[in-house]
């Protein structure tokens, strides 16, 4: 494997690089894969040939290893490969690329200074003296340009963007991606639409807590199970007194089902029922429709159960004793 390098040093010179390194690639990439790059730098200085094998054994890394920090540096196009081995690209040159092209669509009214552009910039400034210390890598400010225009967030909410992935040791452009298209699908836009998102979700995880602990699940909820009361919350707009009536119908069941909850509770929401009182007294009528309809079949002695077809509701209130729980 032929390493090569556009700069050609003297013998005896120190090996440098520059410090678009540690500002962009440093603290995304794993030890070994930097352990590697910091070699191939070395030996390409000097256009030295190595093979894997003995790349391998001068690291005392095992082989997959160095193929896989190979790969890593090629998906980020640190390197390059070719027929005889690997180039190692120009650091400078990727971020001047990655900062001048989005700027060849800008239109000449993106260039305009007004207070909005400046208060943006005074934000900006601040995500790069609070989590990069002052010393952000330039192809962040392009990012971050352009997740202003693609998302419509205010710099408050940019500002919390990068706070709320800093905190969760994520500081990289595919989580805060990720969040950002989160924040986007629920409507955020402004600070006071991040405010209201928050106590939804902490309202949310109040709610899956008290249901799992009336349930006895010793166990975090899947998101399955989640996305089942945020439905029942968000969308019919069901408390927790109206969600434990349905939660008391599954104290007969050894393995109470989420699936059977949601059934019951998207009954009572098709039937319009909003309120506790409207709940029982809906039951309590379909209590005593059973009770009649137990009697009738005694007096008459009709008792052919085998032969009778439920549909989904009726299968769903077949066993009316849970009502009298």
């Amino acid at each position: 494997m032929k390493l090569e390098s556009h700069d050609k040093s003297m013998i005896f010179s120190t090996t440098e690089l520059p410090d678009v390194f540690f500002a962009e690639y440093f603290s995304h990439a794993s030890g070994n894969s930097i352990k590697v790059y910091l070699y191939m730098v070395f030996l390409a200085k000097y256009n030295k040939e190595i093979k894997l094998n003995d790349l391998s054994k001068k690291l005392n890394l095992p082989l997959k290893e160095i193929q896989e920090s190979l790969k890593y540096w090629e998906e980020n196009s640190v390197i390059t490969k070719k027929t005889t081995g690997y180039i190692l690209n120009s650091l400078q040159e990727i971020e001047l690329h990655k900062i001048y092209n989005p700027k060849l669509t800008s239109s000449p009214e993106d260039l305009q200074k007004t207070e909005q552009s400046k208060f943006r910039a005074t934000v900006i400034e601040n995500i790069n003296n609070e989590f990069f210390q002052g010393i952000m890598s330039p192809s962040w400010y392009t990012d971050i340009e352009l997740w202003f225009k693609k998302y419509s967030f205010d710099e408050e909410v940019m500002l919390a963007l990068f706070r709320y992935c800093f905190n969760r040791s994520a500081l990289h452009r595919n989580y805060i991606q990720t969040v950002a298209d989160a924040w986007a699908k629920n409507n955020i836009k402004t600070f006071n639409d991040l405010d209201k998102y928050y106590r939804k979700q902490e309202k949310l995880k109040s709610l899956s807590k008290s249901i799992s602990k009336k349930l006895n699940l010793n166990r975090p909820l899947s998101q399955y199970e989640e996305a089942y009361i945020e439905k029942w919350n968000i969308d019919y707009g069901y408390s927790l007194d109206i969600i434990e009536i349905a939660l008391k119908r599954t104290t007969s069941k050894a393995n109470p089902s989420f699936d059977y909850l949601d059934k019951l509770l998207t009954d009572w929401h098709d039937r319009n029922l909003t309120t506790e009182s409207e709940i029982t007294t809906f039951l309590s009528d379909m209590k005593k429709k059973n009770k009649s309809i137990s009697a009738l079949e005694k007096s008459t002695g009709y008792n052919n159960y085998d032969q009778r077809k439920y549909d989904n509701l009726n299968n769903l209130y077949a066993n009316f004793s849970l009502f009298d729980k």
